[in-house]
């Protein structure tokens, strides 16, 4: 007997555990040894994450196919896993070591401080994956991969994939080491990725600065040219000013010097297309070593870069021989040394003011980079990282999409892949962390011309040795040295004895020392081997062989360049193959007005609390139905609770079912069903399964949980079970009749558990387990074939139990349209009818009497005076009013109202037509205006089509 309400927490408890218990979800089950495999990889979730709203979003999608694919007799793997998330995790844990007053990472050394986060990880990591199995993920468990192993250790897998492609990506040179401009964080010491890059709007200033031009003899001419920046500490490297080749103001200047204040550096004035003769004076300072546009001007100018600050962001001009060359600061300038630079900032605007060189400091409103984690602003900063060249790599991922290898939905996504791949730079892959996967490179003193072991100075100049293991690094350095006398050291020696009196240059008896690269990779690097790494690579497995390439890959817009691309250049260059044949691509989940989601708003949607309020399986439908491609999600509470509701109704109907003895009966056989309502019931089942089979095959979600939505709610409960009832609840119903409608009623019940299962599979299995108690071994709905319904459309049935619904439903848009009372009873006039229609309105008078709220059904060969005209299926059908409602004063009511609705739609195209409107308003403003005026678009179209059936009659 079925609760009489659905309780969402025990039935999830209880599917979880009938899917642990049956290894419903392991790849390779003995059942599917010669199924078609299909294999999705899940994007994999920072080891220090908790499940948001995008992850919810995210793995319901992929859960969806994995478990219709699954339903499908496939050989389903969804491979889960987490990522070791380098710089996040290592963040958790060291504030956790300052939280209980320890010893800090430096102190405690590299080994004693990983040591810590594998403790951490073990205790308090993954807690993610938990909160996946509670939204419903399928993974096969017994898979999860880390993308640091299991403990780190040189020999696992995943460690020796990582390892192997840069070590031969190195051999074959791409992967190098440079001096380059990389996003810097300050406050962790290490370069970082540019999505790790938060874009804020600050308030801050344009200082214009007067730079004096100076002639031949460096004498200054009288002449000055004004720039303007909103960094005034980085005009100390300032190695050029800019102007656009076509800027008449500055024509006859370029070519000439500037002498830069405070510095008494010389720079010349150089034309280039960069400079904006509409931006500011024209006139731009270029700081290579500062600015990644500047970088680029300097380079094509050859303007050296001169980098003022250190890794904490401080002045840093003592011993700069890069500063010092061709300058002559001033006193004033070099006692800078060592400020912040926020700090410097204020001093340098003092100077220049002093100096008489502040023209103007003008507000103004810019976006400044901050770090996602650290919060503090970003520096450009010139340092020596490692770089993978993936521009080769790129031309074979954009060939894998042009030849339709691998397609993207919705296609239009094709455009940003191809315009990021055909513009990529250097891809920066060393980050200065201890936690990841620590660069396979061991340095050495690098040998003189005369073969010895180097310069009697330090520093020294290096040699490097990129081998996959320590031993193969010393293997390679005594083959370099000519020795076998080689030991590996912590640190360079030049960190150890930095006087040269100190250190043991030797006749080369003494050992030479290499030392491994401190940094470790970034951790997109070890992610972009994510489809082939958790399938055994670069052991040539079971699992590689059956589930590579993989199928799907379903993820974030916002990481297509970071992830999908990375994995596409990596995948081909690594294994000669795309790593799946499709990407879908969803969009952001954001707040019920349209923002974005964040903390400080105080917006952010908790899926875990929405899964306790409502149940996992209504927040999985809520997000499918609102996944539109290419459209963001506008997600509230209150659409879960509507579908939340959408599962109680469907359970109130299967406990009305039981209630009404619809029993599930072996021998059912849908093909004989003679009785038209259960014929149309079971058609439209079909239509049912092959719209939402059509829909997730197209990646369609959200029609698929709409087609399964309108069949659930509007055909089975509103309809079915509604037209059924006088067979179930009625007096002498023949007995036959009546068994076949319970038995085809519980037979769609099995087929709708099995069509909403991969939308919501908790309702559905509790459903399927309720509903079978007595059939002995009937499984796990997870296990069971996707619905099968071929061959059931009928028809026949379709016209005859369609016209009553049609007709039913048009009764009641029309008295809701026109005002009638929801108590009043109306006459109902069939107009010309044939002898079909006659027989149809005949057979179901009762229904239509008690579901239209009618007084009477009559025949007439002309409609009555003063009567709203429906037109069914060919039929016409009058609904007179006279008496019941005012024509006149309706009709007066509906134009006022549509005159409003024009109104409001000639107000937002005015906004939406306004290019400036369009510019400048934020997204969300945009898109909540288009959706008011679709909104509008169709209440108008509604008060028409009211207008249109009453004005007539009015007349």
């Amino acid at each position: 007997m079925m609760d009489k309400t659905f309780d969402p927490a025990g039935a999830e408890a209880r599917a979880r555990a009938a899917w642990t218990d049956a290894d419903a979800f392991r790849a390779g089950r003995p059942d599917r040894a010669g199924a078609e495999p299909y294999c999705i990889v899940i994007p994999p979730p920072n080891v220090t994450g908790s499940l948001h709203i995008g992850h919810a979003l995210n793995n319901t999608l992929q859960d969806i196919l994995a478990r219709f694919e699954r339903m499908r007799g496939r050989d389903v793997l969804w491979q889960p896993g987490m990522d070791h998330a380098g710089i996040a995790t290592q963040m958790v844990v060291e504030r956790r070591m300052a939280e209980a007053q320890e010893p800090g990472r430096r102190e405690i050394g590299r080994a004693a401080f990983l040591d810590k986060v594998w403790a951490w990880k073990a205790e308090s990591g993954g807690a993610i994956v938990s909160q996946l199995k509670r939204l419903g993920a399928s993974c096969d468990w017994s898979r999860e991969r880390f993308t640091m192993g299991e403990r780190g250790a040189p020999d696992e897998q995943m460690v020796r994939a990582v390892t192997k492609v840069f070590v031969d990506l190195h051999a074959q040179g791409l992967i190098y080491r440079d001096k380059r401009l990389v996003n810097w964080d300050p406050k962790f010491q290490t370069a970082i990725s540019d999505l790790e890059v938060q874009q804020v709007e600050v308030k801050g200033h344009l200082w214009h600065f007067d730079y004096p031009v100076v002639d031949e003899a460096g004498a200054e001419t009288g002449a000055i040219i004004t720039v303007a920046t909103t960094r005034p500490e980085t005009m100390l490297g300032d190695t050029a000013v800019a102007v656009h080749p076509e800027d008449e103001r500055y024509t006859a200047l370029v070519g000439s010097y500037v002498r830069l204040p405070l510095v008494g550096r010389l720079i010349p004035i150089v034309a280039d297309d960069y400079s904006d003769p509409e931006k500011g004076t024209g006139a731009v300072k270029i700081t290579p070593a500062h600015d990644f546009n500047d970088f680029e001007v300097g380079r094509r100018h050859g303007c050296r870069p001169i980098n003022i600050l250190d890794s904490e962001a401080r002045i840093a001009l003592d011993g700069n021989a890069d500063f010092l060359a061709d300058a002559n600061p001033d006193a004033e300038a070099l006692a800078l040394h060592g400020l912040d630079r926020f700090a410097a900032r204020k001093a340098v605007v003092a100077l220049m003011e002093a100096a008489g060189r502040l023209r103007e400091i003008e507000a103004n409103t810019h976006a400044v980079p901050h770090g996602d984690r650290s919060g503090v602003v970003i520096e450009p900063y010139l340092t020596d990282q490692w770089y993978v060249n993936v521009k080769p790599l790129a031309e074979r991922a954009l060939q894998a999409v042009r030849d339709g290898r691998t397609r993207f939905v919705p296609e239009n996504s094709e455009k940003t892949f191809f315009q990021w791949l055909e513009n990529i730079e250097p891809w920066c892959i060393s980050r200065q962390l201890w936690w990841g996967h620590q660069i396979p490179v061991w340095y050495g003193r690098k040998k003189d011309e005369a073969g010895t072991s180097g310069a009697r100075t330090l520093p020294f100049a290096l040699t490097d040795f990129c081998a996959t293991s320590e031993a193969d690094a010393i293997e390679l350095a005594k083959a370099y040295y000519g020795t076998p006398n080689v030991v590996v050291v912590a640190e360079p020696p030049a960190f150890k004895r930095t006087d040269p009196r100190n250190y043991d240059f030797r006749d080369e008896s003494g050992p030479y020392e290499i030392w491994r690269d401190e940094d470790v990779l970034d951790t997109w690097f070890s992610s972009a081997l994510w489809p082939f790494s958790t399938l055994g690579w670069p052991e040539k497995t079971a699992e590689l062989a059956r589930y590579y390439p993989t199928n799907t890959l379903v993820t974030g817009k916002d990481i297509l360049f970071f992830w999908v691309a990375r994995m596409m250049m990596f995948g081909l260059h690594v294994t000669d193959d795309v790593p799946f044949d499709t990407v879908y691509l969803h969009t952001l989940v954001r707040d019920a007005s349209g923002a974005k989601m964040s903390k400080s708003k105080g917006n952010v949607v908790d899926p875990l609390g929405l899964i306790e309020q409502y149940g996992a399986d209504a927040l999985r439908f809520t997000l499918t139905a609102l996944a539109a491609q290419g459209r963001d999600i506008k997600l509230s509470p209150a659409r879960v609770e509507g579908y939340r509701n959408f599962a109680t109704k469907l359970w109130n109907a299967a406990r009305f079912a039981e209630m009404n003895g619809c029993a599930l009966d072996p021998a059912f056989d849908p093909k004989a069903v003679r009785e038209p309502l259960n014929r149309w019931a079971l058609g439209e089942a079909a239509r049912a399964v092959a719209e939402v089979t059509a829909a997730l095959e197209a990646y369609r979600f959200n029609d698929a949980a709409a087609g399964a939505y309108r069949f659930v709610w509007n055909i089975f409960c509103d309809w079915t079970i509604e037209l059924a009832k006088p067979v179930l609840q009625g007096e002498g119903v023949e007995a036959g009749l009546k068994a076949e409608t319970q038995a085809t009623i519980a037979f769609i019940i099995d087929q709708i558990a099995k069509l909403l299962h991969p939308f919501m599979p908790f309702l559905t299995e509790e459903l399927w387990a309720i509903k079978g108690e007595a059939i002995a071994n009937r499984g796990l709905l997870t296990l069971q074939s996707w619905p099968d319904l071929s061959g059931l459309a009928d028809a026949e049935a379709e016209a005859e139990i369609g016209f009553v619904v049609d007709l039913v439903s048009e009764v009641r848009s029309a008295r809701s349209e026109t005002g009638v009372p929801a108590g009043a009873q109306v006459p109902l006039v069939i107009v010309g009818a044939d002898a079909g229609v006659r027989v149809r309105v005949g057979a179901w008078h009762d229904t239509l009497v008690r579901l239209a709220r009618l007084s009477e059904i009559g025949f007439a060969d002309a409609a009555p005076r003063n009567a709203v005209q429906l037109l069914v299926r060919g039929s016409v059908a009058a609904l007179p009013l006279e008496g019941i409602v005012d024509l006149g004063a309706e009709v007066a009511r509906l134009k006022k109202e549509a005159a409003k609705a024009e109104g409001e739609i000639r107000k937002l195209d005015g906004k939406l037509g306004n290019a400036d409107f369009v510019a400048r308003a934020p997204e969300e403003v945009i898109e909540e205006s288009r959706e008011r005026r679709e909104a509008e678009a169709e209440r108008l179209a509604k008060l028409q089509e009211a207008l249109a059936r009453l004005s007539d009659q009015a007349a």
